[in-house]
């Protein structure tokens, strides 16, 4: 049973949504995926404590740099269900992070400067395309349309 210092404590799922800026189905979404959790009360009616605020503030965030849920929820997996996330805690998943974001920046840079190339040269030949067809890698595997035909996107 949960005792009335708990009540004051938690908010119900409407509560945390208008706190949080966060849909109530997406909340029930984050539950259902193991990124936040719930309590039940007597009426079986969800109940989140208060540091479930900062763990959503913090799945926001991460969403926001890009990073995929499934990542998200394997970082929150480090972190203790009894209380909200600290600055340390912050600190060693945002430096993680930070270090994929790097190498997404370095990727789409590498990217936005091969299209400019590509946009300049207008060879559109799928034999020496250094943006799509590197080498000719995609020569090598037969005839016809391998990119269509195989439905991966090869790099």
């Amino acid at each position: 049973m949960i005792s009335p210092e708990q009540v004051h404590k938690e908010l119900t799922v409407g509560q945390l949504a208008a706190r949080s800026g966060v849909a109530v189905t997406a909340l029930h979404f984050y539950e259902s995926k193991g990124l936040i959790k719930s309590n039940r009360n007597q009426g079986n009616q969800r109940r989140y404590p208060r540091g479930v605020l900062r763990r959503v503030a913090l799945i926001k965030v991460a969403q926001r740099l890009g990073v995929p849920l499934a990542e998200i929820g394997e970082a929150l997996k480090n972190l203790p269900d009894n209380r909200a996330p600290t600055a340390a805690d912050w600190k060693l998943l945002s430096e993680q992070w930070s270090r994929d974001l790097d190498e997404r920046i370095r990727q789409l840079t590498l990217l936005r400067d091969k299209l400019n190339g590509c946009i300049g040269c207008g060879c559109l030949s799928m034999e020496a395309c250094p943006l799509r067809n590197s080498g000719d890698v995609l020569g090598e595997q037969g005839p016809g349309a391998q990119l269509l035909e195989s439905g991966v996107d090869r790099k």
